[in-house]
């Protein structure tokens, strides 16, 4: 689980790890990934306004083949 802080343009600007994976380099894995993705920014009376909201990221190991 990811806390993001979600700019008024939409830009990840803080990506935290709230809840651990138990895996470093998945951690890692997910942070860079939310990172660069854009968000609907939180709107209070109709005006975006910066915000934290909490991201799940779900591995998912697949066999090929």
């Amino acid at each position: 689980m990811l806390r993001v802080g979600v700019e008024v343009d939409g830009r990840a600007a803080r990506v935290e790890v709230e809840e651990t994976s138990g895996h470093r380099l998945l951690d890692a894995a997910a942070r860079d990934a939310v990172h660069g993705w854009r968000f609907q920014p939180a709107r209070r009376d109709g005006v975006a306004v910066a915000a934290d909201v909490l991201v799940p990221v779900v591995f998912r190991l697949t066999r090929d083949g």
